[in-house]
């Protein structure tokens, strides 16, 4: 083999070395927001097409801190982006619901130990509930009212270093799910998560989404 050949060979199987990193770590893009968004922690499976996304996790994938301490992890897959100061995200989340613990979530985190997941998970009981949970260290784990569809809407809004959550049926009439201080309001980064703390996988849609940067001034309202 002549010397240049060896060369361009060698040229081109760096170029695809390279193009198979970049699309490791490209960002994606989701219509309805108007930033680019990352992993962290790789989904078992995913699909983005015309504003709707699909974020399939694999087994034993979570995100929650024990009040026991016994329970530590944040292994599941979030696709993430780094929000205005002030911002209003709504998305549907929608799921089978075929094992305790499967979820869907709208994340909001600053680091490791300070977060927000607003999850609509299959509970202990086996109900399809509206669950959020605030981790400022330790996670807390509060359980809302039960819905009798898989699918859900959602919003979180940010004003200030105010955090309210809210939940509807049919993105008309919203209910105030939860209204608190994040005094956290640097380096946030908000977006998608799915988990199967106990099953196979757990395969959500998130879709309807839409955001704005916006300071909502009722939050009785969410307006």
């Amino acid at each position: 083999m002549r010397k240049e050949s060896f060369s361009i060979i060698m040229i081109v199987l760096l170029l695809v070395a390279t193009a198979g990193k970049a699309q490791t770590t490209d960002s994606v893009s989701v219509a309805g927001i108007p930033h680019k968004l990352f992993w962290e922690n790789r989904a078992k499976g995913f699909q983005n097409k015309n504003g709707v996304i699909v974020i399939e996790s694999g087994p034993k994938t979570d995100m929650f801190r024990d009040p026991n301490v016994t329970y530590n992890t944040d292994n599941a897959p979030k696709l993430l982006f780094k929000p205005d100061e002030n911002f209003v995200l709504v998305a549907s989340i929608e799921h089978a619901f075929k094992s305790k613990w499967d979820g869907g979530a709208i994340v909001i985190k600053a680091d490791s130990l300070n977060w927000i997941k607003f999850c609509f998970e299959k509970d202990y009981t086996g109900a399809k509930r509206v669950v959020s949970v605030v981790t400022r260290d330790i996670s807390d784990d509060c359980n809302s009212i039960a819905i009798a569809a898989n699918k859900i809407f959602y919003k979180v809004a940010k004003a200030g270093n105010v955090i309210t959550l809210y939940c509807s049926t049919d993105r008309v009439k919203w209910l105030l799910i939860r209204h608190f201080q994040f005094n956290i309001t640097t380096g946030l980064k908000i977006g998608f998560l799915s988990q199967s703390p106990t099953g196979e996988n757990c395969k959500v849609t998130f879709a309807d989404i839409s955001y704005a940067e916006k300071k909502i001034k009722d939050p009785y309202l969410g307006e």
